[in-house]
């Protein structure tokens, strides 16, 4: 064997293994088996279950929407049930509360006879009626206030030291109603015409407090509508009232529904005169009465204790006498009522006068 084929024989020997593993592999066909995949079975679908189940559920929304409407209707039903019998229920209250203030009003109104004339609005209610007395003949005009808008007092073209008549003071504020109020004193040099002492308008002094001399009494209504009056040595006492306007005059009449003594001379000096007065009543409404008189000599018209009598008779709590003679002068819906002594009506500082 020649060396070549020796070396040839070596290497077929060497590689005798890995051909027969390959020849293995090319002629064997090797299986892998995969593990098996466990899936959950499909659920079976259908179209008509699914509507059927959807209209079942619009039929529940459809029952609950209309019994919902039901509960709301009841609801609404039964609030407005319950709204008008607490309305009722106030309505009738409020009749309750008014009503013994209409039986007292009613038997106040019935002492002072038919009414002759009247004028209502929001703001105040005027009766007036006529007296008829053995001694004098008269006039009476019944308030009730009701705003702060119903009653104010002006000075004479709302001037200080001006004058004018209640019925000029009427027609200049458009008032439906106007007395005189407190009394003046007259200027030698410049004839001006003064209210007498302390005289308030708006919660202030015209000028100044002046304590109480010679009887005089401060007269006015309060900023809660209540007729005030009395003497008064401090202003302290007299701001305790809460005063909103008010004039002077002599002498206070009634306190408490009971006489005041008459200060000397006003019980005889004169002893009849025509006269203007001012009472409340316990209802606060005002009673004013103005009484006829032919002059000043003492000999025609009231005196003062014939009409604390008649205010007695009335019901009146208390009273104040304003000031009288000429000066006497009621006015209603633009007229004169009262007969002034002078002829004609006096020109005067301060005047009480009624809106509507």
């Amino acid at each position: 064997m020649s060396p070549v084929q020796a070396i040839n024989r070596l290497f077929l020997l060497a590689l005798a293994p890995f051909m027969g593993a390959l020849m293995y592999m090319l002629f064997m066909q090797a299986a892998v088996k995969l593990p098996d995949l466990q899936l959950a079975p499909m659920p079976a679908f259908s179209v008509s279950a699914e509507v059927q189940a959807a209209d079942q559920k619009l039929e529940k929304a459809k029952n609950d929407a209309v019994l919902t409407k039901t509960v709301i209707e009841k609801f609404y039903e039964l609030y407005e049930k319950s709204t008008n019998d607490v309305a009722a229920m106030a309505k009738t209250a409020v009749a309750a509360a008014a009503r013994p203030n209409a039986i007292y009003d009613s038997r106040i109104t019935a002492k002072l006879g038919k009414v002759a004339r009247q004028s209502s609005s929001s703001n105040i209610d005027l009766k007036l009626f006529y007296l008829n007395e053995a001694n004098y003949k008269g006039y009476a005009l019944k308030v009730e206030m009701k705003s702060d808008k119903a009653m104010k007092m002006v000075l004479g073209k709302d001037k200080l030291g001006s004058s004018e008549t209640t019925l000029e003071a009427v027609r200049r504020t458009g008032a439906v109603a106007g007395v005189n109020a407190g009394g003046f004193a007259d200027d030698a040099k410049t004839g001006k015409r003064y209210p007498l002492s302390t005289t308030m308008i708006g919660g202030k002094y015209v000028y100044g407090f002046e304590p109480t001399f010679d009887n005089l009494t401060f007269i006015g209504l309060s900023k809660d509508r209540k007729l005030i009056g009395g003497k008064f040595s401090r202003q302290a006492d007299l701001d305790k009232l809460n005063p909103d306007f008010g004039a002077t005059f002599v002498p206070t009449l009634l306190q408490n529904g009971k006489k005041v003594s008459i200060p000397s001379p006003w019980n005889s000096s004169p002893a009849r005169a025509p006269r203007t007065v001012i009472g409340n009543y316990y209802n606060d409404q005002l009673l004013i009465i103005v009484t006829d008189g032919y002059d000043e000599n003492g000999n025609s018209g009231a005196t003062l204790a014939e009409l604390q009598d008649k205010l007695i008779q009335l019901g009146v709590k208390d009273a104040y006498n304003l000031d009288g003679g000429g000066s006497s002068s009621l006015i209603f819906d633009g007229q004169v009522i009262n007969r002034p002594s002078d002829g004609k009506l006096r020109p005067l500082a301060t005047h009480f006068l009624f809106f509507k």
